[in-house]
């Protein structure tokens, strides 16, 4: 064993180490009961898919087929699936307990200011350009994790109706947006020790504590959401770090699925990195098959609802488009049976459009989510 293993195996014993879930921490979060009518129908699948659960293998069954049936097998069970996760994509180092913040520039803007930024995530350090938004007024605040290929799309400077980050901000959160163009490899590309889908949730871990030391934040409100891209990231940063209170995907691809292009995760920039081997972008075929942690993954017939059940009970919303179409609630159904094995309704959540894009009507939908559960319902 090299000493950089090592150090990796000796990290995820210290991460399992810690915990995960607490049923004394839940009890704080009673199930919800006055859901606004705005969003009530958003936690109710199609009439054809509830209680569908497919061909899916249940997160309440341990991986030896031995079914969940007390809240302590629960908490195992959570172990079981994180320590199986990070086992095949790589154990995560430890977090920064309080990341570099580097303030470059500030601009005010209607009712918040506008920080340009550096933030560490990872040792090194490495630093990824974002902007941190604070409205004016006394915290602490909401907040939100905004996460894509790059920082300026999510203020307002990218594509249209991405401007995640600005418009939270309007709406009185504190919101750090980040991204990197290209996938993070960890500690290099050549020989890195995290998938790098892992790796970039590992990032995203880290600036949820950069956040959490804000003076202006409340570290119990912080939820985290991105689109397409980011809508990957902000899924496993959500279900790999349980400190995010609740979660948006938007149109990522919530299961695995080789008919659908976009929901790549066979790509070496996701979970298909393998270490002197590049994988052909594109389609899983014989002449280009599967490779790295998800190569491991489809073969013990893994599937992301492991990940979903480790929501439970922190609500998430799939903003879904052409990726995620109604029939994900298949998939989703399962963690809608986890969080009410442990007394939770009414924290998974599922809106649709037409194309992969984010719309108006979309975007409004996942800022009324995440101003019920982050603002509105302390």
């Amino acid at each position: 064993m090299n000493k950089m293993n090592a150090i990796l195996i000796a990290a995820l014993v210290v991460f399992l180490a810690q915990p995960l879930w607490s049923e004394e921490a839940s009890k704080d979060a009673q199930p919800q009961k006055n859901i606004p009518a705005a969003i009530a129908p958003f936690f109710n699948p199609p009439p054809e898919y509830a209680h569908d659960l497919g061909s899916y293998k249940s997160p309440l069954n341990f991986f030896d087929g031995t079914p969940v049936k007390t809240r302590e097998d629960w908490r195992r069970r959570r172990e079981e699936i994180l320590k199986t996760w990070h086992g095949i994509m790589g154990a995560w180092p430890p977090l920064i307990e309080k990341p570099k913040i580097e303030y470059l520039s500030q601009e005010r803007r209607e009712n918040f200011m506008q920080h340009k930024i550096r933030l560490e995530v990872a040792a090194g350090p490495v630093m990824f350009d974002s902007y941190l938004l604070i409205p004016d007024g006394d915290g602490p605040f909401p907040a939100a994790l905004v996460l894509y290929y790059e920082a300026d799309t999510a203020i307002g400077k990218g594509r249209e109706e991405r401007d995640f980050a600005l418009q939270l901000a309007k709406r009185g959160f504190v919101t750090l947006s980040t991204g990197t163009p290209a996938s993070f490899y960890y500690p290099n590309e050549e020989k890195a020790a995290l998938q790098p889908l892992s790796a970039m949730a590992y990032a995203a871990a880290n600036a949820y504590n950069a956040l959490a030391n804000l003076p202006q934040v409340d570290p119990q409100r912080i939820g985290v959401l991105g689109h397409s891209y980011g809508g990957k990231w902000a899924m496993f940063a959500s279900c790999l770090y349980e400190k995010f209170a609740c979660a948006a995907w938007s149109d990522g691809g919530v299961v695995f699925d080789e008919t659908r292009p976009n929901v790549n995760y066979w790509d070496r920039w996701y979970l298909g990195y393998e270490s002197g081997h590049q994988r052909q972008e594109g389609m899983v075929t014989k002449e280009n098959p599967r490779t790295g942690a998800y190569k491991q993954l489809m073969e013990e017939g893994h599937d992301l609802i492991e990940l979903h059940a480790l929501m439970a009970p922190r609500p998430f919303l799939v903003s879904g488009g052409s990726e995620d179409r109604p029939e994900r609630w298949k998939a989703l159904n399962h963690a809608v049976a986890v969080n009410e094995f442990l007394g939770y309704k009414n924290r998974v959540a599922m809106t649709t459009r037409e194309g992969h894009s984010p719309t108006v009507e979309s975007n409004e939908q996942m800022y009324e989510f995440l101003e019920y559960f982050l603002k509105n319902n302390k």
